[in-house]
This record gives structure tokens, C-alpha cells and sequence, in this order.
């Protein structure tokens, strides 16, 4: 029979000779909750990955893992362009990062908003998942992120309250909004239009009084905001760039997970971005599938241009001078090995 006092003894022993209590440490370091920031809400898909991605990690640890998301950018106070920096800073443990947002603090990212780089998803998949994607996540791991999966937030279509854009010229003279970015003024005012950066919150009223003619934005976007009621009936389709998501974590935090821990975060980070990427890409009609976001368009008055790839082309050779000058930021042998890569993929 053991007394209070003995098994007090015992259990002494047992830490002293290093037997089960640093389980019970290890368990001690992680945290009440992890908090993970996302630009916009529910219902678009970029913002559903991290609440798929928390929800997975929460239930599959049996809640050790207490994930919660911070949508609208609210742990930066809205402004989506710090998010990389305040997870450096500690501020932010989880992320589903846009690569437009963090572009100015990783050069590298910057590959995707090159103009007119990707002419489909064909193209877009061939970066991703292949060598350029994990020479971009070795760069993201140098800036203490671990990145552990690839998003889409999808092709940034544009539209506008004026009439249909069909050839360069089209452009001349219209205001259109754009998130962040100095490339994207560059781009537009290579088409004669006149860009004005903005905020996705201060969008819907500049598109609603006039104060902006026209936004690109991918689809589903457009759809879940109804961009239909704010003017917005003339969309044309010309996959000028896309937006790919980062699913990360903070060195820091990664560190101090378990190997089993660290396996389960990155397999719900891969799964949550496979379910993403096909809710971004719902109803858009690839490979002659489901085009019900397109008829979508159509049902709610809006005019819908899809540019044949002579009429891309045209946009591509206007925009080529800013394409080159930004190959250079980006870096030459990043984008020698990702047109590589597409030229393989599309042949």
C-alpha cells in the first residue's frame, strides 16, 4: 500500500529520471487558441479554406490544436498588406496568405501578377505544384513561415459600368479599382486605363456612387458581392493574372508542435486547400464541366466576353513592357523556369 507521501516520491522519481512528465510539459507549451487571419468572410472561397483548414485541425486534434479564424483582416485592422509582418511579429499564429497582399515583402510572388504569364489553369496547376512552387516556398521559409499547402483565389476577371472589353483601346479612360501593388498600376496604364488603389471595403461604395468604373476581382467574388447590383454589367474574361493562396504558419509556432502535430497541421492544410481550390473553381465551365457561375452571370444581366487567345495575345503585347521590367524584381531565373513549366504544360 502507498501513502500520499510515497507516491508523491514516486512521481518525483519518475521526473527526475526524465519518465513521463515531459509528455505532460510538451502538452503544456500549446496555447488556449491559435489565431489565423484571412482577408474577407465566408461565403467566398478564399476565406472558406481557413475556416476548412482550422475546423480540420481543431477536430482532428481533439481541440490540443485550438484553431481560430480572424476573418476580414481584423488582427491587422483590415489592412490585408500586413498580415506577413505581423506574423513575423507574433500577432498572427495561422494564415491563408493572398500572394498579391504579401508580393512587396517577397519579391518572389510577385511571378504570379507578371501579365498575361498564365494563360489557363493548365498553367497555373504547372507552377504550383511543380519546381517553381517549392523554389517559392523555400523562399517563404527564409522569411519564418512554413508553408505547407497551395490555394487559388482564381483568375482576376475584369469588369465594368461602361460597355464590354474586348481590345486594349477598350480600356482607355476607365477608372478601375485594384488592390495592391505598384505592377498593377503599371499594367493598367499600359492599357490607357486609369488605376486607383483601394481597399476591397471601400470598393462596393466607390462602385455604387461612381466614383470607380470598373474592379477585377475572380467570379466567385463578383458573384457573392453581387457586383450585378453596383453597376458591374459588362465582365470579360482574359485570365490576366491569378492569385494564388498561401496556407502557413509561423516558424515559431510550428516549432513548438510535436512531429505527429506537425504532420497533422500540414495534412489538413493540404486537404483544405484541395477543397479550395475546387470551390474557387466551381461552375466556371473547365474542360466543358459545369458552367453555372458563368450562366450565373448571364441570368443577372451581365454581359459576358470570354477573349479568344488572339485577342489575349493583343493585351499581352501592350502589357509586355511591364511584364519585363518586373521580371527582373521577380527574378530572371524564376521566371525563365515558370514560363519553362507552362510551355510544357500547354504544348
Amino acid at each position: 500500500m502507498t501513502t500520499p507521501a510515497s507516491r508523491r516520491t514516486l512521481l518525483l522519481g519518475a521526473a527526475g529520471a526524465g519518465l513521463a512528465l515531459p509528455r505532460i510539459a510538451g502538452a503544456q507549451q500549446y496555447r488556449p487558441e491559435y489565431k489565423m487571419t484571412v482577408v474577407g468572410n465566408r461565403p467566398i472561397p478564399f476565406a472558406e479554406g481557413a475556416f476548412i483548414w482550422a475546423d480540420l485541425v481543431t477536430q482532428r486534434s481533439g481541440g490540443r490544436i485550438n484553431v481560430k479564424v480572424y476573418p476580414g483582416s481584423q488582427l491587422v485592422g483590415g489592412d490585408q498588406t500586413r498580415e506577413l509582418v505581423a506574423m513575423r511579429q507574433g500577432v498572427i499564429d495561422f494564415a491563408v496568405f493572398s500572394t498579391i497582399n504579401i508580393a512587396p515583402q517577397v519579391r518572389e510572388v510577385g511571378l504570379f501578377q507578371l501579365p498575361f504569364l498564365m494563360p489557363d489553369h493548365k498553367a497555373f496547376d504547372a507552377l504550383i505544384r511543380g519546381e517553381v512552387g517549392r523554389d517559392i516556398f523555400a523562399v517563404m521559409e527564409r522569411r519564418e513561415v512554413v508553408p505547407l499547402a497551395w490555394g487559388e483565389n482564381g483568375f482576376r476577371e475584369i469588369s465594368n459600368s461602361k460597355h464590354a472589353i474586348r481590345t486594349p483601346a477598350d480600356m482607355r479612360g476607365l477608372k478601375i479599382r485594384f488592390a495592391a501593388g505598384a505592377i498593377f498600376t503599371e499594367i493598367f496604364q499600359a492599357m490607357g486605363a486609369n488605376p486607383v488603389q483601394m481597399s476591397f471595403a471601400d470598393l462596393q461604395p466607390a462602385l455604387s456612387t461612381g466614383a470607380v468604373d470598373g474592379q477585377e476581382n475572380p467570379i466567385n467574388l463578383f458573384l457573392a458581392f453581387r457586383m450585378d447590383t453596383l453597376a458591374q454589367k459588362h465582365l470579360t474574361i482574359w485570365n490576366y493574372v491569378n492569385d494564388p493562396l498561401i496556407f502557413g504558419l509561423s516558424r515559431n509556432v510550428w516549432n513548438s508542435f510535436n512531429d505527429a502535430d506537425k504532420q497533422l497541421v500540414r495534412d489538413c492544410a493540404e486537404e483544405a486547400g484541395r477543397q479550395q481550390i475546387a470551390l474557387t473553381r466551381r461552375g466556371l465551365g473547365l474542360d466543358g464541366g459545369d458552367d453555372a457561375a458563368i450562366q450565373d452571370l448571364r441570368t443577372r444581366g451581365v454581359e459576358v466576353t470570354a477573349l479568344t487567345v488572339p485577342q489575349k495575345a493583343e493585351f499581352a503585347r501592350v502589357t509586355r513592357p511591364v511584364y519585363d521590367k518586373w521580371a527582373q524584381t521577380v527574378g530572371a531565373d524564376l521566371v525563365r523556369k515558370a514560363e519553362a513549366a507552362i510551355r510544357a504544360a500547354t504544348a
